[in-house]
């Protein structure tokens, strides 16, 4: 199918961008990779009068460090992390993360900010980045935000992104040489999108601990005990099952596997 006509705007920077964004009178959705809303647009389920391309805004295209975190502009290619041209702000994750989105293609255009606007349950970036403590920063309202990854994830295809604003970066957390962290999905075959998903983080200098589930129905769930998950002291089949008690058998099979398996990966020292 083709998309239903559309204006394509292009903006030299974001001062200039964001009174575009904000213009009530027109539907303007910014645009940086395509690789989500390309195809919703194909398929005519987005139908906006107006694209700003946001690819080239070099506010988007920073990267900024400081002593807790790294800031990754938001349009930043998922092939730019798979390549390691970036700072990491682990120790060597953000390669492994990208190298599993999709297909070389899809990550030579896609853009991490666009993946996380889009909020596909499924997404590697979603589910890591909210296992690893990673936080939004938003422009476009009447103060610029920031606001941490599992909130602004508010649903399947849903954030809490409101009219006229835009995802200009990602903070990400140092993690320690200490720091472990794994990561295990479910898929038919290599690029379709995940059946399920487990994301982990262990930070004991920072006493971070996480235990995600993934590529679900809804907004990703930091389960409870995480702690205790991850030191072997708490059965995953019983905090997956409490945690998620509207999961089909099926599906909840899935689930309780990839956590297993994520954390073996995890004890073992082999990130999956």
């Amino acid at each position: 199918m083709k998309p239903a006509p559309f204006q394509l705007l292009t903006a030299p920077d974001l001062p200039a961008a964001l009174p575009l964004l904000s213009d009530a009178a027109a539907e303007t959705k910014p645009v940086a990779g395509s690789q989500s809303l390309g195809p919703m647009l194909n398929l005519r389920l987005a139908r906006p009068a107006r694209l700003l391309d946001v690819s080239r805004l070099p506010e988007l295209r920073r990267v900024e460090e400081d002593a807790d975190a790294i800031t990754y502009g938001a349009a930043l290619t998922h092939a730019e992390f798979e390549d390691g041209t970036l700072p990491d702000a682990t120790p060597g994750w953000l390669p492994a993360i990208a190298r599993r989105i999709a297909y070389r293609a899809v990550r030579n255009r896609g853009t991490i900010g666009g993946s996380l606007a889009h909020a596909d349950p499924a997404a590697d970036w979603v589910n890591t980045l909210i296992a690893l403590g990673a936080s939004v920063r938003l422009a476009g309202g009447t103060a610029p935000r920031d606001m941490a990854l599992n909130d602004f994830i508010t649903g399947p295809l849903a954030t809490a992104l409101a009219p006229g604003e835009v995802i200009t970066a990602i903070r990400i957390p140092r993690r320690t040489p200490a720091a472990r962290w794994s990561y295990w999905k479910f898929c038919r075959k290599q690029g379709e999108f995940a059946k399920a998903s487990a994301a982990i983080l262990a930070d004991p200098a920072r006493g971070d601990y996480r235990v995600l589930a993934g590529a679900l129905d809804r907004a990703p769930v930091l389960l409870p005990d995480a702690r205790a998950l991850i030191d072997g002291q708490a059965d995953a089949s019983q905090v997956v099952t409490a945690a998620l008690p509207d999961l089909s058998p099926a599906r909840l099979t899935l689930q309780i596997t990839a956590t297993r398996r994520a954390l073996a990966s995890l004890t073992e020292g082999t990130p999956a």
